[in-house]
């Protein structure tokens, strides 16, 4: 039985249920008083009931920008799964507008009742091997994190410049430290010594390991893990086995995540998942509340007197079915309906529409085998295959039989020739998809059968100064991109359903990746191995430089 009065005006309620304890451990029946907001008391009571109460769910680490929702509109579908906050990087639209992108995403979030805790991107632009469309140097890192809105250092992507030492690099960590701000980490596959001089740099966190040995030789040395399950990198398969023995070393975490996947689930689902393995229930909620909350000192309630009452009431401790969400006294979600409503989104850009034609991707066979990208279901890393090419006429041409395609990236931010190679496992046997969402700078990328289907894709793109496209023969569909070409302005629901659509239309030209446009937004991300293709060639992540195509 459930004792429950609510008050919405003056967040003022008592609210009886099992208590979940993150702090001692213990579940206990209790009621929780909430005055004007916060946890007034929690006291145990006799009696049994039929729902518990938790402290509401954190993601800690995602791109906002990736749900290709803006901070308003990914709130409002987030707490129906009872997700309170995120540790958010504005990484991506830093790249695209610099410092005011940050702002922007700071003053858009304020429009509702959900804690962002945004950081200073690091790495802008990530390398010097692409174009971006703003800098972030040291000087206006040290003016972020004098922001109290900025709460950390955000993920140190440049590896090679912590472990050899970059002046400016140090500079951004040295200046992190001063405020007393964590740095959080990006090191993948990054071992032995040179490990170890990342982690001496002062950096506490991963979200990128692939592989169990990777991540326990990081715990060895200090780091927490965050064990991410986005809409590309699936990472939980490989890595649970450390909640048996590290759980309050781990934290949960989406990095990116599509709109249709939001839909569905958050961070619950990472936690549904692992009490279904068997570990322990309670380390598991500690992994998707007290850890971050500690961690990144976050002013995010734990259900403690004194706290924001920001905590959720769930169903069982098998599914974790949300049936309520609450923020700062407010109820968010009920029954897996948002309470948030939407709120008017201002369209800000830096958008250069270079519109193509299929000569910009034609390549003359030099004669030699191709460099190929080869995509990998499930992971941001990709290997790099040397094959002999398909040549027509003297060029060098994709061949759908193999499922080696054309990719082309076109910058965004200024006329350039276009940058063309090959890649392998997209599947497509016919048409072409494209879109301005191509970490981190997010210049236009697309994967293409044809010159002619790739130029009709990425110019849908250009002419809506952003946005996802599909092009096959008898049909063509583009979902707009219209915040930095990396958001919608729209419904996070329409939204979603949109984005749904024109997933189902790529795997009808033959895609069977379960995520063909975000795997497809990651083959420009320079920082993450093996083979990547840039605005300016193609990118070796081993040696960190451009390559040859060919020969």
């Amino acid at each position: 039985m459930q004792n429950h009065a609510q008050s919405s005006a003056s967040g003022s309620f008592t609210i009886s249920a099992n208590i979940c304890d993150v702090v001692t451990g213990e579940i206990f029946p209790g009621t929780v008083v909430v005055q004007q907001g916060r946890v007034a008391s929690v006291t145990r009571t006799e009696g049994q009931f039929g729902t518990y109460l938790m402290p509401g769910f954190v993601d800690a680490h995602v791109h906002i920008e990736s749900s290709m929702l803006v901070p308003s509109e990914f709130a409002r579908m987030a707490v129906i799964h009872g997700t309170v906050a995120t540790v958010s990087d504005p990484h991506e639209i830093a790249n695209v507008l610099g410092v005011a992108g940050v702002e922007y995403m700071i003053e858009n979030g304020h429009q509702v009742p959900f804690k962002f805790h945004f950081g200073a991107p690091s790495c802008v632009p990530a390398t010097v091997f692409e174009t971006a469309g703003a800098t972030i140097g040291v000087e206006e890192t040290a003016q972020l994190l004098d922001n109290p809105e900025i709460h950390y250092l955000s993920e140190m992507m440049n590896y090679p410049g912590v472990i050899h030492s970059d002046p400016e690099v140090l500079a951004k960590i040295a200046a992190a430290h001063h405020r007393s701000k964590p740095v959080d980490g990006h090191a993948p596959g990054v071992r032995g010594e040179a490990l170890q001089a990342y982690v001496a740099a002062g950096i506490t966190t991963d979200h990128e390991c692939v592989q169990l040995d990777e991540a326990q030789e990081k715990l060895e040395l200090g780091m927490k893990i965050l064990i991410r399950e986005g809409s590309a990198a699936k990472n939980f398969a490989a890595l649970h086995p450390l909640l048996a023995s590290h759980a309050d070393r781990c934290m949960f975490c989406s990095d990116d995540k599509h709109p249709d996947d939001l839909v569905l689930g958050h961070i619950n689902e990472h936690i549904r998942r692992a009490v279904a393995l068997g570990y322990d229930r309670m380390s598991m909620i500690r992994c998707a509340t007290l850890n971050p909350v500690r961690h990144y000192r976050l002013d995010v309630g734990l259900l403690q007197p004194g706290d924001p009452a920001d905590f959720i009431e769930v169903a069982n401790l098998d599914d974790f079915s949300v049936l309520r969400t609450w923020i700062d006294g407010q109820v968010v979600a009920e029954l897996g309906a948002t309470r948030i409503a939407s709120v008017p989104v201002k369209a800000v850009n830096n958008f250069m529409p270079n519109l193509v034609s299929p000569s910009d991707f034609a390549l003359p066979d030099c004669g030699g085998p191709i460099n190929v990208i080869e995509a990998v279901e499930g992971q941001l890393v990709t290997n790099t295959l040397v094959t002999e090419p398909t040549v027509s006429n003297g060029m060098l041409v994709a061949n759908t039989e193999r499922d080696i395609l054309k990719i082309a990236v076109v910058n965004r931010y200024r006329p350039a020739p276009v940058s063309v190679g090959f890649i392998k496992n997209f599947g497509l046997k016919q048409g072409a998809i494209a879109g301005s969402v191509a970490h981190d700078s997010h210049n236009v990328l697309a994967v293409g059968t044809t010159d002619h289907d790739l130029a009709d894709a990425i110019n849908m793109v250009m002419e809506q100064r952003g946005g996802l496209a599909v092009v096959a023969p008898g049909f063509q569909s583009v979902l707009p991109l219209p915040v930095a070409g990396l958001m919608s302005a729209g419904d996070a629901w329409e939204v979603a359903n949109h984005y749904t659509d024109l997933v189902r239309q790529t795997r009808q030209l033959g895609t069977t990746l379960g995520s063909p446009f975000m795997t497809l937004s990651f083959m420009a991300l320079l920082v993450i191995p093996k083979l990547k293709l840039s605005d300016l060639g193609l990118f070796d992540g081993e040696k960190f430089g451009i390559i040859r195509l060919q020969g």
